[in-house]
């Protein structure tokens, strides 16, 4: 019994953990990302994008329709038990606008009906009433009777009681959420004269009444949406023998200009005539329409009008965005493409030189903890170097032997020096401290150097103006499919950026991987700072403040482990995402300094910002367009541009492939890359914003690693076999 209470634990204990890591990882990102989704959505469906319905019904036989109706007037009452066409007296006109509001031309048509005193019955859909609630609220005002078109539009005959249901419910809401009422009044899409009615239309009809509404057609059509010309629509819409009539007019649904001149003659001239033009309600003699709306229908209404309103103002907000986005993917992709072919011929032309040849010998540090499966193909690969070498290796407090394992190895020049866990950045300045020789270079404990990395790294030194090296990181796991999509970002996003970044003079770090450093540059900005989760970008950002130059050497090339299931790879991306943010805001003040700090902050920093920062975190809404305008928009359109997009990055790939030499055959997963991956970067961007709005800390993110990485050609003999054990994920 005991036993099995101690297993209950466990798990709620196992089931608690898991919620616990749910908000902090996924919940937010996935909040926002469903919210934007039920806007697109709900902007989908007031612009009848979703759930329209444009079907019309031919005529049909008109044998169950009573005669009443077909003889009667064009204002149907079938509400009760009554079945009765009422008309408008005679001198009597009762104009009625379909298919509005319109922002164009709805208070044009207003202005008119104010102008000569007159009013008017507008018959509005739910989809514009909820889009361009103050034009509802002014008809209201201005005394003028609003009555039901249905939300979106569709042919009544064609949908089934529910739906209908859910058509004037909706268009009833919207009404009430931009006016305050309600109306009794309903005009069916696509009607015509009473005469008209016919067995698919008159049950239709027949059921609305039974649900508390008055239909009113017309009988009198101006059929402005042809637009005949003023003088006609005119001559259309005036009845004969003074005969009282029920206009039909349009104030959406196109270009209204004739109708709005049309109604500036017709009025002052059927005033002459002896005509008056009222609403309904007033022609008829009865009660108003319109009741007003109080309590939780009322606040009902307000929401829904307050939500579509929000979905119009939020996906405004994220066509700009997209905008944006773009124009940052296809001007960051052709300065990348034109500035690395720059850096490229430049630096392998057979003439190139940095200045003097570098021969004196480095100092190599690696610091390390924890890394017993990773240190002795790091240690070796350093040791079979072509340039003379010391090897520091900074035992961060491991507990796993790693400190023993490169002692047991009594490899020539290389020193082992221990400390209680204090960092990278702590272990980095210890090593500092120690080294014999002014050229500095630091690695990752799993990393792999080719024989050539270090003599290729610290050529540029050869130039008294370069301060710091970036070498050429690459994947070493690439064989599986995370493995791969890093490997494209490595040598794309990465390694490609990186020239851009040395022709700009604003490179914005040193890879932890491959990088090095002269000693008199470190010493007097302090070594490696512990401020941010980013050391590498923060004394990278410090030492172009301080005036030094900043390169980037393609042939020193590091394999180095890369994360292998998604929660290392998100680790590590938060922990990269966070400090990259940290050491922005630490240097922000470069941006109003003079001389080369100042170059470096009114240029660098508004790169890696805009393109490590934001792009990424507004890339996902390329993917949510897609989405919507597969199922909802025009699907070719969209393919077509997202196809466009994603042409752009596999020429920028293929070109960086190209660059590095490297085989295009990994290309074959970009389209998967560019869809999935964003959404990992978002989630990890998202995280790391909320981390620094709130005030949070990040703690260090340690990864657990194989050791199956060696350099090409097998020339540092690994250290041990991959097992299954080996890729579990960290509990």
């Amino acid at each position: 019994m005991a036993s099995r209470t101690r297993r209950h634990g466990a798990a709620r204990s196992a089931r608690g953990g898991f919620r616990r890591r749910l908000p902090l990882r996924l919940l937010l990102p996935l909040l926002v990302l469903v919210a934007l989704a039920a806007m697109l959505m709900l902007r989908g469906y007031v612009h009848s994008e979703i759930l329209a319905d444009h079907r019309v019904q031919p005529p049909a036989a008109t044998d169950k329709v009573p005669e009443k109706i077909l003889e009667g007037g064009p204002v149907i009452d079938v509400r009760g038990g009554r079945t009765e066409g009422l008309s408008v007296p005679d001198h009597r006109l009762v104009l009625t606008f379909d298919d509005g509001p319109d922002p164009t031309w709805t208070p044009r048509v207003l202005d008119v009906l104010k102008k000569h005193d007159a009013h008017a019955v507008f018959f509005v859909t739910g989809t514009m009433a909820s889009r361009y609630p103050d034009l509802v609220k002014r008809m209201v005002d201005e005394g003028h009777e609003v009555g039901l078109h249905t939300f979106n539009h569709p042919d009544l005959s064609f949908q089934s009681t529910k739906r209908i249901d859910w058509e004037l419910s909706q268009n009833q809401l919207a009404i009430t959420g931009a006016a305050g009422v309600r109306t009794s009044l309903f005009r069916p899409p696509y009607s015509s004269f009473a005469d008209a009615m016919d067995n698919k239309s008159w049950p239709v009809t027949e059921y609305i009444g039974s649900r508390g509404y008055i239909t009113v057609v017309n009988n009198t059509d101006s059929e402005d949406w042809k637009k005949p010309g003023v003088r006609e629509i005119i001559r259309r819409a005036t009845p004969h023998g003074g005969k009282g009539a029920i206009v039909l007019m349009h104030d959406s649904g196109g270009d209204r200009h004739q109708t709005v001149q049309a109604l500036d003659e017709f009025l002052p001239g059927l005033k002459e005539k002896g005509y008056e033009f009222d609403n309904l309600t007033e022609a008829l003699d009865v009660p108003s329409a319109m009741s007003p709306v109080t309590g939780a229908e009322l606040w009902k209404g307000k929401a829904w009008v307050f939500l579509v309103q929000a979905s119009e103002k939020i996906t405004d907000v994220l066509v700009v965005g997209l905008a944006v986005i773009g124009t940052l993917v296809i001007g960051r992709f052709g300065l990348m493409l034109l500035l690395s072919g720059v850096h490229a011929r430049r630096v392998r032309r057979k003439r190139f030189s940095w200045g003097r040849t570098v021969t004196e010998p480095v100092t190599v540090l690696v610091p390390a903890y924890n890394e017993a499966k990773c240190i002795e193909n790091t240690v070796r690969s350093l040791v079979a170097s072509d340039h003379p070498v010391e090897v520091i290796v900074i035992d961060d407090g491991s507990t796993d032997g790693t400190a023993r394992i490169v002692e047991g190895l009594g490899l020539p020049g290389v020193r082992v020096i221990r400390q209680l866990n204090a960092g990278k950045p702590a272990a980095l300045n210890r090593g500092l401290a120690n080294a014999r020789h002014d050229i500095i270079v630091m690695m990752d404990g799993d990393t792999v150097f080719e024989p050539s990395t270090v003599r290729e790294l610290v050529q540029p030194f050869g130039d008294p103006k370069v301060g710091a090296v970036a070498g050429n990181a690459k994947v070493g796991n690439k064989d599986s499919l995370i493995g791969a999509w890093q490997h494209i970002e490595y040598v794309m996003g990465f390694n490609l950026d990186r020239r851009m970044y040395d022709v700009l003079g604003c490179m914005p770090t040193i890879p932890g991987a491959v990088g090095a450093f002269r000693r008199s540059a470190l010493e007097p900005i302090g070594g490696m700072s512990d401020d941010t989760l980013a050391e590498d970008t923060d004394v990278t950002m410090a030492l172009h403040r301080a005036g030094w130059r900043v390169v980037y050497a393609e042939n020193a090339r590091a394999w180095t482990e890369a994360p292998e299931t998604v929660q290392q790879l998100w680790s590590q991306r938060y922990r990269w995402s966070y400090g990259t943010m940290q050491a922005i805001w630490k240097h922000r003040r470069a941006v109003i300094e003079k001389g080369h700090s100042g170059r470096f902050g009114r240029v660098g920093l508004p790169f890696v910002s805009l393109f490590m920062v934001l792009a990424p975190l507004l890339a996902p809404l390329i993917d949510v367009f897609l989405l919507y305008g597969i199922v909802f928009g025009p699907t070719e359109k969209t393919v077509v541009a997202w196809l466009g997009v994603l042409a752009i990055q596999a020429v920028c790939a293929a070109y960086a492939f190209r660059l590095d030499r490297e085989r295009m055959t990994h290309l074959i997963s970009l389209p998967l890359q560019q869809i999935l991956y964003r959404q990992l970067m978002y989630v990890v961007l998202l995280q790391s914003w909320i981390t620094a709005l709130t005030g949070g800390r990040l703690r260090w993110q340690k990864l657990r690693r194989t050791g199956v990485v060696e350099a090409p050609g097998g020339s540092v003999p690994r250290q041990r076999s991959r097992s299954s054990d080996d890729r579990r994920p960290v509990a």
